[in-house]
């Protein structure tokens, strides 16, 4: 029997499909290195991020695919990944070697947002992208304390060299001020801080920087979203009115200036009881439902109030790395994977966009 063709593999792996693409990863273009030899068919499934939450699931088709073809005894099958850069058709500033920013955004203090984002980044991190975490909170630092970091970051050539931690650059106005020291700035000068942070922080080359927006919806967001090639945002809140209707604003806010909203996160929204395991919803479900139905923006998670998170992130450790597999670690790296699968589909949106004209 003559030996399997490339072509053959091709035409068999065109039934497997990204399921939010809509699209074979052939089209798509995952298929790289392929090569086959007395039945034995090899090849690359390069995925847009390393993150990917159904990469084995895309790998088992495929495998089932190829084997389908009569002749091939074996298939083997590497994964990989290649983040791609995000850019707009606004022309933002981009940052450079960072390929997509990230905006996670509460318009309400309170809500655990920089607990959220921190430990998304370093679940984004442990999958193996490169990540960077900007605390843009510069009245309320939190990074600095969620971390465990303490002192100024070393300065080279001036620029400064973000901490790495738990396998994330991390910057904040926290390592330049004392715990006790307050912030007493007028916009301005904010502003200028935010700048540096943008401009003269050595990043490096960054698969995802992540920016821990203040809450509100005032001068450092707008001068952030108006400002940089921002891939998406996300929205942090707890699922009561008196939050939903500052994330309404939010929403509006990230609309005017062209942002992607890639979801919502509903933070501390119920709790597990530790001894029956019984989970209580700490608001009102019916309310919950009908903030929901108001607006139109993806609900990407919903996580619980845990003793366990505070107490991590009071010991300078992220959940994430403290306790790997407890539960709500596991919905931290679940929320990981949606936000990438929601920003492949903007991603892929702004290609089809760029390539109609």
């Amino acid at each position: 029997m003559p030996d399997v063709t490339d072509q053959q593999v091709l035409d068999a792996l065109q039934v497997v499909k990204d399921p939010d693409l809509h699209r074979s990863i052939v089209d798509l273009g995952f298929i790289q290195h392929l090569r086959s030899c007395d039945g034995i068919v090899a090849f690359t499934i390069v995925l847009t991020t390393p993150a990917c939450p159904v990469k084995e699931q895309l790998k088992g088709e495929a495998e089932a695919a190829v084997l389908a073809i009569p002749g091939v005894k074996q298939v083997n099958i590497e994964m990989d990944s290649s983040v791609r850069s995000f850019q707009s058709k606004d022309m933002g500033t981009r940052l450079a070697g960072v390929r997509n920013i990230l905006l996670v955004s509460s318009a309400k203090g309170g809500v655990g947002k920089s607990t959220v984002a921190a430990n998304m980044a370093v679940a984004l991190a442990q999958t193996g992208a490169t990540v960077g975490l900007l605390d843009a909170d510069i009245y309320g630092p939190s990074v600095p304390i969620i971390f465990g970091i303490e002192g100024p970051p070393e300065v080279v050539d001036n620029r400064i060299i973000p901490f790495e931690k738990y396998g994330v650059k991390l910057m904040s106005i926290g390592f330049l001020i004392t715990e006790e020291q307050a912030v007493i700035w007028r916009g301005p000068m904010v502003m200028r801080a935010l700048t540096q942070f943008f401009d003269d922080v050595l990043w490096g080359d960054l698969d995802y920087l992540v920016l821990d927006l203040p809450p509100g919806t005032g001068d450092a967001q707008l001068t952030i979203a108006q400002s940089l090639d921002v891939a998406g945002a996300l929205i942090v809140t707890t699922p009561q009115d008196v939050a939903f209707a500052d994330v309404r604003r939010g929403i509006q806010m990230f609309k005017q200036t062209n942002i992607n909203i890639l979801g919502i996160i509903e933070n501390m929204a119920y709790f597990v009881c530790p001894c029956c395991g019984e989970t209580t919803e700490i608001f009102q479900p019916g309310r919950r439902r009908k903030a929901r139905e108001e607006v139109d923006v993806p609900f990407l998670a919903r996580l619980p109030i845990d003793p366990a998170i505070a107490e991590a992130t009071d010991n300078g450790m992220p959940i994430t790395v403290a306790q790997p597999e407890n539960p709500q670690s596991q919905e931290f790296h679940r929320l990981a994977g949606m936000v990438v699968r929601e920003l492949a589909k903007v991603q892929y949106a702004n290609e089809l966009a760029t390539a109609s004209g």
